[in-house]
């Protein structure tokens, strides 16, 4: 079955939650096809969507790497074969049911009514976030805070993971000159987007912290994230953005 969206999941030991997410969003009343990137999850993650392709044929796709290279990396993979393929929007979610699969309708909608990029956001309407502890709340929030102060890009949720592109975004942003690879990654796309003159729109979601399966978070990240947003920034100011 042909359908014009495509589900980016980036997994590493997903075997909780890879085969309920995927049949979640092939429950959805709108259909989207689904490409699971998977870093050589020793635990047979892959193996899970494999055996899932026989019932869902032609709907799920899997492009296994070998070792952990980044988040950002398996984002940069997928969104080059999606536009090696037919596909109009390109989503990026979680596998572990921190991103609703229902809020992917509401994400496209923004897209179809003139959207370029939809931001799943959590903090457009207060702070809208489940089994998180105050801690982390408060360091993503007022990450988030540090980001617009540095980049000055009126994002409230500069940090989100769960986005839909239209293609022209994504055949627009010089894809093999993002440079991060953590969260940094996901700051870079929507700043880098923005100079491209993108319409970028936040949707309203309620995020809730992974129940099943291991966080795949670390003081690495964060760094990168915190230094990182100043070397984008800097970079800014060398690039032309056509």
């Amino acid at each position: 079955m042909l359908s014009d969206s495509i589900v980016i999941i980036p997994t590493y030991n997903e075997k909780e939650n890879i085969e309920n997410i995927i049949r979640k969003v092939f429950s959805l009343p709108d259909l989207f096809h689904i490409l699971v990137v998977d870093d050589g999850s020793p635990d047979g993650t892959a193996e899970i969507v494999k055996n899932l392709q026989e019932e869902y044929k032609g709907m799920i796709h899997i492009e296994e790497r070998t070792g952990k290279l980044g988040l950002g990396t398996a984002y940069i993979h997928g969104f080059k074969w999606a536009l090696e393929r037919n596909y109009e929007y390109v989503f990026e979610m979680d596998a572990d049911f921190s991103h609703n699969p229902d809020d992917l309708i509401r994400l496209k909608t923004a897209c179809l009514e003139g959207a370029d990029l939809a931001i799943g956001s959590r903090y457009i309407k207060g702070v809208n976030v489940v089994n998180w502890p105050m801690s982390r709340v408060l360091m993503s929030y007022f990450a988030s805070v540090y980001v617009r102060w540095i980049t000055r890009i009126d994002i409230r949720d500069t940090t989100a993971g769960f986005k839909c592109y239209r293609r022209v975004v994504l055949e627009t942003i010089p894809l093999d000159k993002i440079r991060f690879i953590g969260y940094a990654f996901q700051i870079e796309m929507k700043f880098t987007a923005i100079k491209y003159g993108f319409n970028v729109v936040e949707v309203p979601i309620i995020f809730t912290d992974r129940t099943e399966g291991t966080s795949k978070m670390s003081t690495k990240i964060f760094r990168e994230a915190f230094l990182g947003v100043i070397q984008i920034k800097l970079n800014s100011f060398f690039r032309k953005y056509n």
